[in-house]
């Protein structure tokens, strides 16, 4: 195996013609420090929830509608045929027997 040099103070290391400071990929240093706390970045962040739920309601509003829309479509559909079943059978569906029997003591 070859021995790599040991980088001095703000020096990188280029290894098979990548430069691994650039690409972030076995880079072993941590990730960044979180930005310190800035309120007004609070205000654009309640802006946009509030712009989110607002979208939310919209689109759910408009869901019902059209779903409200495609029920009344199908009973009219479904009107047609309903009427053209005969009373005779209506009569024979609802008085169906049981499919067990009680047992008597």
């Amino acid at each position: 195996m070859r021995e790599q040099p040991i980088p001095q103070s703000g020096e990188s290391v280029a290894t098979d013609g990548a430069d691994r400071s650039s690409s972030g990929h076995g880079d072993p240093s941590p990730c960044p420090r979180p930005a310190a706390f800035d309120p007004s970045r609070m205000i654009g962040i309640i802006r946009r929830k509030a712009m989110i739920k607002e979208l939310a309601a919209a689109y759910h509003a408009e869901c019902l509608a059209s779903c409200q829309e495609l029920l009344e479509l199908q009973k009219k559909w479904d009107e047609p045929y309903i009427e053209l079943k005969p009373q005779e059978e209506k009569r024979k569906e609802a008085s169906r027997p049981p499919k067990r029997r009680k047992k008597s003591r």
